[in-house]
């Protein structure tokens, strides 16, 4: 299974532009086998996707032609045994959860961070989501 970061602009973020990106997420990928999680806010996206290799690669080719995103850039691309987010087709998170200031962003916090550091952004969302899904049951 590849399990695949990268982090874009916004073009003209706002909330309806965003609840479309997670619609159509939430409807196509459980098609394709996909699950992952989308960290936003105004001044970025960080996503992570995860799935059968094929469906991840036409998915992040979609992505680079979407005119939705602007500067983006693949952080990390890997073969993993499990999922992180199984539970989701795409799980979002406006980035309270984000360790990274947009100061740093623009700095190119981002783009130098470990794999580690990107994967435990993704794994306090994973796991902060469950710990809130397991309080609503």
């Amino acid at each position: 299974m590849k399990q695949l970061i990268y982090r874009s602009q916004p073009f003209g973020f706002d909330r309806a532009m965003l609840a479309g990106i997670l619609v159509d997420a939430r409807r196509i990928n459980p098609r394709d086998a996909i699950t992952g999680a989308l960290i936003c806010r105004q001044d970025l996206y960080l996503q992570l996707i995860e799935g059968p290799e094929a469906a991840i690669d036409a998915l992040y080719d979609r992505i680079t032609r979407d005119n939705r995103h602007d500067n983006i850039v693949l952080l990390l691309s890997e073969t993993v045994d499990r999922r992180m987010f199984a539970e989701w087709a795409m799980l979002d998170d406006e980035a309270p959860s984000l360790a990274w200031s947009a100061e740093e962003v623009e700095e190119g916090a981002l783009d130098t961070a470990s794999p580690a550091a990107l994967r435990g952004v993704f794994e306090r969302v994973a796991a902060t989501a469950r710990k809130s899904a397991s309080a609503a049951s």
